[in-house]
């Protein structure tokens, strides 16, 4: 599919926004005190994975395809790492992950209308979708262990 200098642009701006989320997220996953909390930083960053590999075939001219359904939610977490009472890091890496997840929200917002081909625009609406679920996760923990102050 061929794609304009703005959309190759918003592109290659995504790919670092995806990039940094797998990252940020994999580090994030190991330095997590609770095992619940250091879980869901791992499922985020596969599904982080998934949107960059997305971004990274719509680069090479391709076109994903769309998944009917969901993902599984995963079991909390058993065994020694499990905390009742955050820790004031594992308060930090959520209030920055959920900031993270705001902003990347946003460029996809943003993106979105600036795509002609609608499945190029359904794609990456797909992605803020579960960019905003992520955000979703990351507010009910926040919530449930009193680190999120409205």
């Amino acid at each position: 599919m061929k794609l304009t200098e703005k959309e190759r642009s918003l592109l290659r701006d995504l790919k670092a926004e995806e990039q940094l989320c797998v990252d940020k997220y994999a580090k994030y996953a190991a330095d997590a005190e609770d095992a619940m909390l250091s879980n869901l930083f791992e499922s985020i960053g596969q599904t982080e994975q998934h949107h960059l590999d997305t971004i990274n075939l719509m680069m090479a001219g391709g076109v994903p395809t769309l998944k009917k359904g969901g993902r599984k939610k995963q079991a909390p977490p058993t065994g020694n790492r499990a905390r009742k009472n955050p820790s004031q890091q594992d308060g930090y890496l959520c209030a920055d992950a959920l900031s993270t997840e705001k902003h990347v929200s946003s460029v996809y917002d943003t993106s979105v209308f600036e795509f002609a081909q609608p499945e190029l625009r359904n794609a990456l609406n797909h992605i803020q979708g579960e960019e905003q679920g992520h955000g979703k996760q990351i507010y009910d923990y926040m919530s449930s262990h009193g680190l999120y102050n409205a």
